[in-house]
């Protein structure tokens, strides 16, 4: 909403598009936006909606369109006071392009457009030039923003002061919202519901209907010779994230398997932002995307709550930490510090492995001019050789472990507990 409220202020702002996977909200974001911040909001949904097809269908003259969207809602748009929502918009491809023209011929208009196959669209051809939108990508809900939707803001601000001495006081409620957000994760229906009636049965089966639906989308969606391919890589997931070496291996998906055959799908599943594709590092250098391996990547789910659902984990496993999580704690905690990293606005994120495989750093971020590497684990042991091969070899001025153990700093190692995850945007 900030950024919403940050994009309405902007005198030179363009059409602006919101991407992101299905069911993450973008819908509700939108529709709210203009409630609270307009006196007037046109909501248009371009899925099976012949009149605005029509309308669209034609030349892309903006106040011929203006017209036609006046007299099907029987309202007068005034710009500054009116929000124009597109949604679905990838279903009517003129719709989309005439964002061009509201940028260069009618830039009083306001319009904020989503999809949820937006990216799939765009990689079809549809024209669309860069540069006449602004773009703002939106997830699940991150920890902290997982904290204020349970109620628990002065534990969020508590993060945001930095005071880890008090912070440490509480580390039990941190760790205890942690668990529930592993089982959970950020989806906003399955949070919303988790608020209400905090019953993990009713989340479970919120998470079973929201997996099925994207398994809808597959088939209705995408080309019919991809549709075997994207199952089996999205169903590999787990499996891969489970070996010890998380490097995404085809022959895991079908034996015999190479990578040209699967090249579309991985696109497929990452174009409709199910999908986090975290590529490897030859070297920490800056900028990072320069050393990155295209051939070697991790993958991991768009959500956390999603993964355990689909690893069939219960709750009674993560919540009571018993023997059988044991075993998954760490592909969760994985798939969750990726999640964090990725609400945190322009961080490029990659790993890094030695040449000999040996050695492996979970992820390696670019932050602030420097590259910072960070090594996960899922308990409070600490011992990291991988880490230790990495600081010697590199000698980085920051390295951050995130575990379960208290925050401690010592020269240049960071011990940071892993609800705190989201606080490395503070870090200088």
């Amino acid at each position: 909403m900030d950024e919403l409220i940050k994009w309405k202020d902007n005198p030179n702002k363009k059409p602006l598009i919101i991407r992101g996977a299905r069911q993450v909200g973008k819908t509700w974001l939108m529709r709210e936006f203009g409630r609270i911040y307009y006196e007037k909001t046109i909501y248009i949904n371009f899925d099976d909606n012949e009149v605005m097809a029509e309308l669209f269908s034609r030349d892309l003259d903006i106040q011929r369109i203006i017209k036609g969207i006046e007299l099907a809602f029987g309202t007068k748009i005034i710009p500054e006071d009116t929000l124009l929502i597109f949604d679905e918009v990838q279903e009517t491809p003129k719709a989309l392009t005439s964002l061009k023209y509201f940028n260069e011929n009618a830039p009083q208009y306001q319009v904020v457009a989503a999809g949820s196959l937006l990216g799939v669209a765009l990689h079809q051809g549809t024209s669309f030039p860069v540069g006449k939108v602004d773009f703002l990508d939106l997830y699940p809900l991150s920890f902290s923003e997982f904290l204020c939707a349970l109620g628990k803001d002065n534990l969020v601000e508590l993060l945001q002061s930095g005071d880890f001495g008090l912070a440490n006081i509480f580390k039990n409620d941190f760790n205890d919202r942690l668990k529930e957000y592993y089982f959970v994760g950020g989806m906003p229906e399955v949070v919303a519901n988790f608020i209400q009636n905090t019953d993990y049965d009713e989340v479970r089966d919120i998470q079973k209907k929201i997996l099925m639906a994207y398994e809808l989308d597959f088939s209705k969606h995408a080309p019919a010779s991809e549709v075997p391919r994207i199952r089996m890589v999205w169903n590999s997931i787990p499996s891969q994230l489970a070996k010890e070496n998380k490097k995404f291996i085809y022959g895991q998906v079908r034996e015999g398997a190479r990578a040209k055959d699967y090249e579309l799908a991985l696109m497929w599943l990452s174009d409709c932002g199910l999908i986090h594709k975290i590529s490897r590092i030859s070297k920490p250098g800056i900028p990072l995307k320069a050393y990155e391996d295209m051939k070697a990547f991790k993958l991991y789910m768009l959500d956390v709550g999603l993964l355990a659902c689909v690893s069939e984990i219960d709750a009674t496993s993560i919540l009571k930490g018993n023997t059988i999580f044991t075993e998954f704690k760490g592909i969760l905690t994985e798939q969750y510090v990726c999640q964090q990293l990725k609400t945190l606005k322009g961080i490029p994120t990659y790993y890094w492995t030695n040449d000999s495989g040996n050695a492996e750093i979970d992820f390696v971020i670019q932050l602030s001019g420097r590259i910072v590497p960070i090594e996960v684990k899922a308990e409070t042991n600490l011992r990291a050789k991988s880490l230790k091969v990495y600081r010697e070899k590199f000698q980085p001025k920051l390295a951050i472990r995130t575990s379960m153990a208290d925050y401690k700093q010592d020269d240049d190692l960071l011990n940071l507990p892993l609800w705190a995850v989201e606080t490395i945007k503070f870090l200088t």
